[in-house]
């Protein structure tokens, strides 16, 4: 497959909507797929005010593909993390919310890659995994730190150990989703989400991204800090002042 196969991308009143689109290898992520991702989001045309993220074939991600991974040396590995990382950074600080509409097998770097979304809709009938540990090898791809997030370290440590997986609604209560659908309605929940979140103000969406993920890995006062001068930014600029008028005028804000 070439790069455009492996993920297919469609746009839709300022919502890109990708694909994973390997459903024979139940949307592992390949070398190609990755350099998709990182040339879709390194220039994300300015239409686009949120992005969505599925998988054909019923699954969302089975993780690795590992048949790309059988003989590397220490290096080459290391180097191939390292390209996963700034990849999947590009996504999480994305200034353009991104949303994960997850299905079926959500494992291994495939929940990274979920992770890194900014929204997640997960269906019932999803399997949350991390098998790493029952096939010899560690995350590379932002779990340790992301997973770890919303999880915490030591129920992620027992995911990795057991291999135990959590089914959506066990997910949604972890904080791997952020909302629980029945069998089929995932992507049909994410355009909903998508379709309010591109009503609001563009730039305070980045803020809310990118503010609130620097400002959990500072120190207190630090924190407190940056959170005054992103809302002074805000709140001194032409969004502010339509949403204001709009509120006042009982009528829906038009954001730029």
């Amino acid at each position: 497959m070439t790069h455009t196969d492996v993920v297919r991308i469609t746009r839709r009143d300022g919502i890109a909507h990708l694909t994973l689109n390997r459903p024979d290898k139940r949307n592992a992520l390949n070398d190609d797929l990755i350099a998709t991702l990182d040339a879709f989001f390194s220039a994300v045309d300015d239409s686009i005010r949120a992005i969505i993220i599925s998988g054909a074939g019923g699954h969302f991600s089975s993780g690795l593909d590992l048949s790309q991974h059988v003989a590397r040396e220490p290096l080459q590995v290391m180097a191939h993390s390292r390209n996963w990382h700034r990849v999947m950074a590009l996504l999480a600080q994305s200034p353009r919310p991104v949303i994960a509409a997850m299905t079926g097998a959500v494992m291994g770097g495939g929940l990274e890659l979920a992770a890194t979304c900014h929204v997640r809709v997960a269906e019932e009938t999803v399997r949350f995994q991390m098998p790493e540990g029952m096939r010899g090898i560690f995350v590379g791809g932002g779990g340790s730190v992301r997973i770890s997030r919303l999880i915490g370290a030591d129920r992620m440590t027992e995911m990795m150990l057991t291999g135990r997986s959590y089914s959506g609604a066990e997910g949604e209560r972890l904080g791997l989703a952020h909302h629980c659908v029945s069998e089929g309605h995932a992507l049909a929940k994410a355009f909903e989400l998508a379709e309010n979140i591109v009503r609001n103000s563009p730039t305070i969406n980045a803020f809310i991204i990118q503010a609130l993920a620097q400002i959990a890995t500072m120190p207190p006062e630090a924190g407190l800090y940056a959170e005054s001068l992103t809302a002074a930014l805000s709140q001194s600029g032409p969004d502010a002042e339509e949403g204001l008028r709009a509120f006042l005028e009982k009528r829906a804000p038009v954001f730029r």
